[in-house]
C-alpha cells in the first residue's frame, strides 16, 4: 500500500510538474498570437483603405474583373481580398514564434516553409496584375493604331497583343511559383510559334486587301516612269547654235 501511495504521489507531482512548465509557454504562446492578429488587422484594413483611395477597385475591373464576377456569379472586393491575404501572412509569421513558443518545432517548421514561399505567390500576382494591365493598353494602341492605317481587322491585331502579353505574364508567374520550369519552357517556346504563325495569318488574311493596293500602286508609278522615260524629249539648241544662227541672219540683212 505504502508503494502504491508514493507512486500515486510520485505521478502527481510530475503531473504539475508538467502542468506548472506548460503553463508560460501557454501564455508566451496566447501574447504572441493575440499581438499578431492586432498587428495583422491593423495592417490589412489600413492597406485594404489605402488601395480604395487610389482606385484598385476600378483598376481591377478595367482588366477583366467585373466580367469574371458576372461569370461566376459571385461578388468579389479586390481590395478586401488584397488586405485578407496580407492579414494571413502576417499572421503566419507570428505563428511561428508562437509554435516555437508553445514547444513545437515541427510546426514551426512547416510554417517556416510556407512563410518562404508565399512571397513567390505575391511576386506572381503581382506580374499578372501588372501584366494584364500592360495587354490592355497595348491593345488599345495597336487597335487604334491598324484603325487608323486601314490595315486588317483592327480587332484581331489587338486580340493578338493583348493574349500573347497575358500569356507571357502568365509564364512568368508560373515561374515565380516553381510549379514545372522545364514544362514552362517547352510552352513559352510553343506560345512565341503560335504567335508569330497567329500573326502570319492575320495578316495574310486582313490584310490582303491592303497589300494589293501597295503592289498596284507600285506597278502604277513604275509604269508612270517607263513611260516618261521612252517619251522622245524636244531637243533644245546649244548657245553658240543660236548666236551662229542670228550672225548668219544678220549678214542676210546687210546684203
Amino acid at each position: 500500500m505504502e508503494n502504491i501511495g508514493v507512486s500515486i504521489v510520485n505521478a502527481l507531482n510530475d503531473a504539475v510538474k508538467l502542468i506548472l512548465t506548460f503553463i508560460p509557454r501557454l501564455v508566451g504562446f496566447l501574447v504572441i498570437l493575440i499581438v499578431g492578429l492586432i498587428i495583422a488587422t491593423v495592417i490589412s484594413k489600413a492597406l485594404t483603405m489605402v488601395l480604395r483611395k487610389l482606385g484598385f477597385d476600378r483598376l481591377a475591373n478595367r482588366i477583366g474583373m467585373a466580367r469574371f464576377e458576372q461569370r461566376m456569379g459571385i461578388s468579389l472586393d479586390p481590395a478586401g481580398v488584397l488586405g485578407k491575404i496580407v492579414y494571413w501572412f502576417l499572421l503566419l509569421i507570428f505563428l511561428v514564434p508562437a509554435a516555437d513558443a508553445l514547444g513545437l518545432p515541427a510546426v514551426s517548421n512547416i510554417l517556416n516553409q510556407l512563410i518562404a514561399y508565399i512571397p513567390n505567390v505575391f511576386v506572381a500576382i503581382l506580374v499578372l496584375f501588372l501584366g494584364t494591365l500592360a495587354a490592355m493598353f497595348v491593345a488599345d494602341i495597336v487597335r487604334g493604331a491598324t484603325a487608323s492605317a486601314n490595315i486588317g481587322n483592327p480587332s484581331i491585331f489587338a486580340g493578338i497583343a493583348r493574349w500573347a502579353i497575358v500569356g507571357f505574364a502568365a509564364l512568368i508567374a508560373l515561374e515565380q511559383l516553381q510549379i514545372a520550369p522545364a514544362l514552362i519552357n517547352e510552352l513559352f517556346g510553343a506560345i512565341v510559334a503560335a504567335v508569330a504563325l497567329a500573326f502570319a495569318l492575320a495578316f495574310g488574311l486582313g490584310g490582303r486587301e491592303t497589300a494589293q493596293r501597295w503592289l498596284s500602286r507600285g506597278e502604277s508609278t513604275v509604269s508612270k516612269v517607263s513611260s516618261q522615260a521612252s517619251t522622245p524629249q524636244p531637243q533644245q539648241q546649244s548657245p553658240t547654235a543660236q548666236m551662229q544662227a542670228e550672225s548668219l541672219r544678220n549678214q542676210r540683212e546687210r546684203a
